[in-house]
């Protein structure tokens, strides 16, 4: 079986930067040539087999402890020389050394997952959805993340781009503006006089409501239909959580923040503090994880979004796509939020001619092995800012 010889972490450039308002201040890629906001790109080379992975710290955040140092950092030190000699297909193991030497480092862990799934999946010549259980889906429906504005009408012109260029039906609104809730819900209210009754619009504070204010807002919406709540409160408080789901009145509540870990779903789900749960592969720590995740959601009747908006990657957009695919329909929320890696915030600078688009608001899985992306290697090396190599 094939062997790791080799691990090289690198930290790749954006041609285009994107800035999003949220309560927690400005989401950032920042200037190009610049390191902090860019992402981390991962190759393990396995006897011919190049596994690929690459996800975008999100740091400075509210929620992730990791920066591209701290990343680059676990690769050379740590997880990079154990790696060497290592089958790619012992997966398992590899993880539970992973937690005895680094627990709680999920883009570490999530970068190494995505790599040795596209190593698995170029061995034996079959797409990533394949190894984690098959196709389910084969058009996947993608959602809409709208910035938080001062002025309404920027909300509604950003949400009516994604529905009108795109052809997006699900659309959920950046909330938490330092006007206090009853602004959000007036932000709200026009955006769903602008977008119509056909359109599924949510709100998300991202942790920035208290429950009282919640409670209230929620009633607020009530005329103008709000269809989900993404994690209102502090993410720890899934009393308070349980609580707004029992004052919603049919308003779906979903965990974004407060499930970052099998041990937070079993949680949210024995204090029923949910809906749906919001699955981020770079917050979870991967594809395998995810898997456990979901599996916990079927058994308490708890659906899934796929989110994270894998900002101009390709890579990262797929390994979402491949993990969407494999669930039911009937498992999830209809709605993934990586249509940020399909180029609508900007090209993917190492995929120049990408076969992974929106068709009217939807995308097709990647059907090539692995992850099925094609890394242009003259692109990589032109937009690499940092390298390293172990051996």
């Amino acid at each position: 079986m094939p062997k790791i010889d080799r691990v090289e972490i690198r930290v790749t450039d954006y041609t285009s930067r994107l800035k999003r308002t949220t309560m927690h201040g400005d989401y950032d890629t920042g200037a190009s040539g610049t390191l902090l906001g860019k992402p981390c790109l991962l190759r393990i080379f396995a006897d011919g087999i190049t596994g690929y992975a690459q996800v975008r710290p999100t740091t400075p955040g509210h929620s992730m402890p990791d920066t591209w140092k701290s990343v680059s950092g676990a690769f050379e030190e740590i997880i990079g020389p154990m790696l060497i000699g290592r089958d790619i297909f012992d997966i398992n193991a590899i993880f539970a050394e992973f937690d005895m030497f680094l627990p709680y480092n999920p883009v570490v862990r999530t970068m190494l997952d995505f790599a040795l799934h596209d190593a698995q999946g170029k061995a034996t010549n079959q797409p990533v959805h394949n190894l984690l259980g098959g196709l389910s889906q084969e058009l996947l429906p993608l959602e809409w993340s709208i910035s938080m504005y001062d002025d309404p009408q920027q909300s509604i012109n950003d949400a009516l781009r994604g529905k009108q260029e795109f052809g997006i039906n699900v659309a959920c609104l950046k909330a938490g503006s330092p006007k206090g809730w009853r602004h959000d819900v007036m932000c709200f209210e026009k955006l769903r006089e602008s977008c119509g009754p056909e359109m599924e619009l949510g709100m998300d504070p991202n942790t920035a409501w208290s429950v009282p204010d919640t409670v209230l807002a929620l009633e607020a919406c009530r005329d103008a239909r709000l269809d989900y709540i993404e994690q209102p409160i502090e993410r720890r408080d899934h009393a308070g959580l349980a609580h707004i789901r029992r004052s919603a009145r049919g308003t779906k509540v979903m965990a974004d923040e407060a499930v970052m870990s099998v041990q937070d779903a079993y949680d949210l789900a024995k204090a029923e503090a949910c809906d749906v749960f919001c699955v981020k592969l770079y917050r979870m720590g991967g594809l395998k994880i995810a898997q456990k995740i979901a599996g916990i959601a079927e058994g308490a009747n708890i659906l899934i979004n796929i989110g994270g908006l894998a900002v101009m990657s390709q890579l990262e957009a797929a390994a979402a796509a491949h993990f969407y695919a494999s669930l039911p329909a009937r498992r999830c929320m209809p709605a993934g939020e990586f249509i940020f890696g399909l180029g609508v915030s900007g090209e993917d600078p190492l995929v120049p001619e990408p076969d992974f688009k929106i068709e009217n608001g939807h995308v097709r899985p990647p059907a090539g092995p692995g992850l099925g992306i094609n890394i242009d290697e003259k692109a990589l090396e032109k937009y690499t800012l940092y390298k390293e190599v172990i051996s």
